[in-house]
């Protein structure tokens, strides 16, 4: 395979979890026997088209990943562990900071996305190989509306364009690091990395996604996943 196509993976995994209300941070709480951290990381494991995976972990956390993903799991594509920033932007930047020179293509992803697939990855780093930038997502179901302050609304957005952001998100690195140093230049705080992309005139291609592909923030979202395992086992070819 061409090794062009190979992206480098920051798996961010530094925030504290504080929806989640229990005892450790989210990332390792057990889904299906394992960490939530160890599934995804399983998946960029697997995927060949992930060279190097680096993961941006809570800086007071060191112990606890190494505890529960390092050393029973031995995931031989991890080059680096770096602590993460005061938010999810200034994490990627750490994780950036590690990626290797030579690498062309950068696949930033939620470590609290466990349900990423292959395919996910695969399409993604194709399509940013091709226009510079990409995106998994999904198409919105429900009607879309904008309301002022005061909760009145204003208009019904077209839900036909209109697509709800997951992970990963992919880029041409030089892309990536120039969004990033720029948004620091001029102060700018974006909740994604494709908003910093896109602040550089940088046309970012949507990837349609899964409706599973959920991000495990609190309890509810821990149950739900659980019965995504569960269906994904009884639907495995007997």
């Amino acid at each position: 395979m061409n090794t062009l196509c190979k992206a480098t993976a920051i798996i961010v995994a530094a925030g504290t979890g504080s929806r989640m209300k229990a005892s450790i941070n989210k990332q390792y709480l057990l889904l299906s026997g394992n960490p939530v951290l160890a599934h995804t990381l399983d998946v960029f494991e697997k995927s060949e088209f992930i060279s190097e995976i680096i993961v941006v972990i809570n800086k007071d956390e060191h112990k606890q990943f190494e505890d529960f993903i390092l050393t029973p799991f031995k995931f031989s594509k991890i080059k680096s562990i770096i602590g993460g920033g005061a938010d999810r932007q200034e994490s990627v930047y750490n994780g950036l900071a590690m990626v290797s020179p030579e690498a062309e293509i950068v696949c930033v992803h939620d470590g609290a996305r466990p349900f990423v697939t292959l395919d996910n990855i695969k399409e993604s780093v194709i399509a940013a190989g091709k226009t510079g930038a990409a995106c998994v997502g999904v198409l919105c179901k429900d009607t879309i509306k904008q309301a002022d302050k005061s909760g009145i609304v204003e208009k019904t957005l077209d839900r036909t364009t209109l697509w709800a952001v997951q992970t990963p998100q992919v880029f041409k690195s030089d892309i990536l690091l120039n969004a990033h140093e720029k948004a620091i230049s001029d102060g700018f705080r974006g909740t994604d990395d494709c908003v910093l992309v896109e602040r550089l005139g940088q046309a970012v291609q949507m990837i349609m996604g899964s409706y599973s592909n959920i991000k495990i923030t609190t309890p509810e979202d821990l149950a739900f996943a659980e019965t995504i395992v569960k269906e994904r086992i009884l639907s495995e070819p007997k």
